[in-house]
């Protein structure tokens, strides 16, 4: 259908023989359908009218019609910044070994003619018939390109992709188990799993520590009848826990007994349950951590090799130089690198404490390299789950924004390759931001070399007089604005507020 109108519109008009249909809008109240166009000639007020004649033909009756044009010719720069989007989206391999010095234009008549160089084993993908496609979405004009072989060593590239793909074991730590004493079973366990390990499915695990929360609630089985269990959070000092137990006739009398401060020894099963783990004890005994006790360094995932769903990009900023008065850089910022972050999230849980952990949704960093703002990151992740009206009103993400985001099992990995070596920033990262993303990377089995700086406190030392310390109070007292509520642009507001903050302190505070 919508080939033939253009085929209409593009014979109704030399003017228009190129022109491609940008969008149709339709309103059933006003009996209205307006077709937005974009040429990439001029055009006359009778070229317009001819499009609409041509339009007429394939339109209701009982609606009106109305065309909108707008000239659009690109130059070799447009499109080739339009390919190296379209790379990202149709191939995240090579977009990981691509930058824009890779992809030449040229003006070839009506069109363009372009070359991108990549590696030899991607030449033959398709590739190129995918990017024509949307290119001719997007400009007037044919398109036509050629994948070339590019200077990358193959065997290099080859190597670190079969590095990248070997599946990391993640050892699961264990401690032994002090003053084992049964309450309702029957086995005496020695060693429980550390509660920041139990991230893994397992019918059976043994898990110990103090009660942080005990609380009792009712459900009404399959049958209508009222069921008693309890829910409890564990702490054995590497993390906490929230886990379940169904009351049972013979030892709930017992159970009911335990108090807050009291250490137990659980055996029972770590589950998937609506997308998240779920502990759910079956026994339960006395045991105690032990006296002294001193976690055992975690291994940690290594580092990916390159990025494969997120990659960042280059910050360029004409303003930069104004927060770098006469481009001398403090001492401390030298030599050094930042990743200044922030996130949005389905609400303000950080803590599995109080049971279901909330999700990211969107991540915003920047990358502050010798005293300047070189590179940005930024992506929505899918949370698997609704987005309450509360968090889409004060963010402004909606749920098609996230839906066919990446999860942040995808994410996650990108984002400690791009945070690796530096050290991290943000406003309350302490109490909030990195929270969520050490749960969910020490989920992925990456365990981050914590050194953080908060420019919370930074600012209370610094900036006195200020009515709050709120990151859009902070911001007005250097006369940066922002989309406040929204992670990519928190972050970069935090960045600059950063380097002013550590201007007028010629020094790094202590890293937390």
């Amino acid at each position: 259908m919508l080939s033939n109108v253009l085929a209409d519109i593009r014979s109704a008009s030399d003017n228009l023989k190129n022109c491609i249909v940008r969008s149709v809008e339709a309103y059933r109240a006003r009996r209205l359908v307006i077709v937005n166009l974009i040429s990439d000639k001029a055009f006359t007020q009778s070229d317009k009218e001819n499009a609409a004649t041509a339009i007429r033909r394939h339109v209701p009756a009982y609606f009106n019609c109305a065309v909108e044009i707008v000239k659009l010719s690109p130059d070799c720069e447009m499109v080739k910044n339009k390919i190296y989007e379209a790379v990202n989206g149709f191939s995240k391999a090579v977009f990981a070994t691509l930058s824009p010095d890779d992809i030449s234009v040229e003006k070839r008549g009506d069109g363009f003619f372009y070359k991108i160089a990549v590696a030899p084993s991607f030449i033959n993908d398709g590739l190129c018939e995918k990017i024509n496609g949307f290119l001719k979405k997007c400009y007037c004009g044919d398109f036509s390109g050629e994948c070339v072989a590019s200077q990358i060593n193959l065997e290099e590239l080859e190597t670190e992709e079969a590095q990248d793909e070997i599946e990391f074991e993640m050892p699961v730590r264990t401690f032994k188990i002090e003053d084992f004493q049964p309450l309702e079973g029957e086995k005496i366990q020695t060693t429980a799993v550390y509660l920041s390990d139990l991230n893994f499915s397992s019918e059976e695990v043994v898990i110990c520590g103090t009660i942080e929360d005990i609380r009792e609630r009712s459900y009404k089985n399959k049958n209508g009848i009222e069921k008693t269990y309890l829910s409890l959070t564990l702490n054995d000092t590497t993390a906490s826990c929230y886990l379940t137990y169904f009351l049972r006739q013979k030892s709930a009398e017992k159970i009911k007994g335990l108090k807050l401060g009291d250490s137990i020894v659980c055996t029972g099963s770590n589950e998937e349950f609506k997308g998240e783990l779920r502990y759910t004890a079956k026994i339960i005994d006395y045991g105690k951590i032990p006296q002294g006790f001193v976690p055992e360094k975690r291994e940690s995932k290594p580092v990916p090799l390159y990025y494969h769903t997120v990659k960042p990009q280059p910050y360029i900023d004409a303003e930069q130089a104004d927060f770098l008065t006469e481009r001398i850089i403090p001492d401390c910022l030298k030599d050094k690198s930042f990743v200044v972050f922030d996130l949005e999230t389905t609400g303000l849980n950080c803590s599995p404490v109080s049971g279901n952990m909330d999700r990211i949704i969107e991540i915003g960093a920047y990358k502050i390299v010798n005293g300047e703002i070189a590179e940005s990151f930024s992506t929505f992740i899918n949370p698997e789950r609704r987005l309450s009206d509360e968090i889409i009103k004060l963010t402004g993400i909606t749920e098609e924004m996230v839906a066919n985001a990446p999860d942040y099992a995808r994410v996650m990995p990108d984002f400690y390759k791009f945070c690796y070596g530096s050290i991290l920033v943000g406003h309350n990262v302490v109490g909030f931001d990195y929270k969520f993303v050490d749960y969910y990377w020490s989920h992925l089995g990456y365990i981050f070399d914590r050194k953080l700086l908060d420019t919370i406190p930074l600012s209370q030392e610094l900036l006195s007089g200020l009515s709050n310390y709120k990151l859009n109070t902070i911001a007005a007292k250097f006369n940066i604005s922002f989309n406040h509520h929204r992670a990519v642009d928190d972050a970069l507001a935090t960045a600059k507020i950063f380097i002013e903050l550590i201007k007028i302190k010629k020094s790094l505070p202590k890293l937390q």
